[in-house]
């Protein structure tokens, strides 16, 4: 204690505080403007360091990608604190997307709840740092691309680390994977701006939207017995997980459907997907421009998925290494100081499909449609590729049933009906130009006599170019 005649006035002790406060400002200045980054972060760690030495408090954090794949982890804490209410949180984020009819909830950027688990309080917080910008020139194009790193940290007494690590990760796991077989609905993905994704990456490669598509097995015009062996072949692939590791193949399945347009193949996949309940990833191979795009695209594809490439014989021209230059061969001076144009290559796709890299992920079907099936290289049809090939063919007299029933509500009692069948063959005509000539009309006997006329003048046409061609 300070005796009475030695206590300061106050005046003094503002002047002092006073002095201090220019002193710590004075310091801080010259630290800021003066002291290299790295000696200015080397002692904010060290004090960082001496400060938590006292605490009690334990940190995990939980980063949102783990190398180039997704961190299951941070995905199950996104959709278990999702599954909370906001009432501990002060801000909170609430989203509902196109054709969707329930209502998303998650946790804000830098924002923080708290969880008990077995009498114990754990805090989470959603962390979203900016990545510095880069200016991204490409194709011609120059454009600024701007990412978010998010990740989420995990905080609680250091006690209760054990029971973290084997009791609250497994239960979060566990209850994300229930939450979303309850809310799953199908997505259809399409991937995000071509030359962007490379920069930016993670999420922001496939863009989700709801997949609606009525399309199931029972309303395909195919033929009953081909049906019912596609669904076969996708029970029996979905069963066999040990099978396929037991025998050294990776889990996934390749399909090829051929046959004229308009025969049906993405009701089929959309089919194939409502009985499997897998998302569908719509992949366009103009879209990719090199091998290693084309891998880190579809690394980004989630397992118990479809990966759709369509119209594979003119949706791109794929490059083998026999197109390559080989050694001893001379180059042609134009070719020497041109700079290497970055392509995919069958040798690139090839080694998605069966290589390597066709253990990344799990549970995968991979369809390839084309029109014209005489024209894909015959690397790509082999067994282990394209496991199942399936003709997509005219529509014919079962397929026809079932769109009878379908669109008109009618069976193969009806007069017409037969009269249909014969001229379906004697022509060619696709499933959608029947379903086409069908909603023309909501009475089924007017509807099925205006098919009927469309066949006739199908069939003579047929006959006309016949009879020219021999003349």
């Amino acid at each position: 204690m300070f005796a009475k005649n030695n206590i300061p006035s106050a005046q003094t002790v503002m002047s002092t505080a006073a002095s201090f406060a220019a002193s710590a400002m004075v310091i801080q200045t010259v630290a800021r403007n003066l002291l290299p980054y790295e000696l200015k972060a080397y002692i904010f760690n060290n004090i960082s360091k001496f400060f938590k030495s006292f605490s009690f408090q334990t940190t995990l954090i939980i980063e949102e990608f783990d190398g180039l794949t997704r961190n299951q982890i941070y995905r199950a804490a996104e959709i278990y604190l999702g599954s909370k209410t906001c009432s501990s949180m002060k801000l909170c984020k609430v989203s509902m997307g196109e054709k969707e009819t329930k209502i998303v909830v998650s946790m804000a950027k830098n924002q923080e709840t708290v969880d008990v688990f077995d009498g114990v309080k754990f805090k989470w917080r959603q962390v979203t740092r900016q990545v510095e910008s880069k200016n991204v020139v490409f194709q011609g194009q120059s454009s600024n691309v701007r990412s978010e790193k998010r990740s989420f940290e995990l905080s609680f007494h250091k006690k209760h680390k054990e029971k973290v690590m084997d009791s609250y990760l497994p239960f979060v796991l566990k209850e994300s994977k229930r939450l979303m077989e309850e809310t799953k609905t199908l997505k259809l993905h399409t991937l995000g701006n071509d030359h962007m994704r490379r920069y930016v990456g993670g999420a922001e490669t496939w863009q989700p939207i709801k997949l609606d598509h009525p399309a199931n097995f029972g309303t395909l015009a195919m033929n009953t017995e081909l049906k019912a062996t596609i669904m076969e072949d996708l029970e029996r692939f979905v069963k066999r997980k040990d099978y396929y590791r037991r025998v050294g193949k990776a889990w996934k399945r390749g399909y090829l459907l051929y046959g004229p347009p308009g025969t049906g193949k993405s009701s089929l996949i959309a089919a194939m997907a409502n009985y499997l309940n897998f998302d569908i990833y719509d992949l366009k191979l103009t879209d990719i421009h090199t091998n290693s795009d084309l891998r880190r695209v579809l690394i980004a594809t989630g397992n118990q998925s479809i990966l759709v490439v369509e119209d594979i014989d003119c949706g791109l021209e794929l490059h083998d290494r026999q197109t390559e230059p080989q050694p001893g061969v001379a180059i042609k001076p134009s070719k020497l100081f041109k700079l290497p144009v970055e392509m995919v290559t069958l040798s690139g796709l090839l080694n998605f499909i069966d290589g390597l890299w066709s253990s990344c992920g799990d549970e995968r079907i991979i369809v390839f449609t084309t029109n014209h099936k005489g024209q894909l290289d015959p690397a790509l049809l082999r067994p282990g590729r394209m496991d199942v090939h399936i003709h997509m063919s005219y529509c014919s007299p079962s397929g026809f049933d079932t769109l009878a029933v379908n669109y008109l509500g009618v069976n193969d009692h009806h007069s017409l009906m037969s009269i249909t069948r014969e001229l379906l063959a004697k022509t060619s005509v696709t499933p959608a130009e029947v379903g086409e000539q069908l909603l023309k009309n909501a009475d089924p006997e007017a509807a099925l006599k205006g098919l009927i006329d469309f066949l006739q003048q199908k069939v003579k046409e047929e006959d006309e170019v016949q009879v020219s061609d021999k003349s």
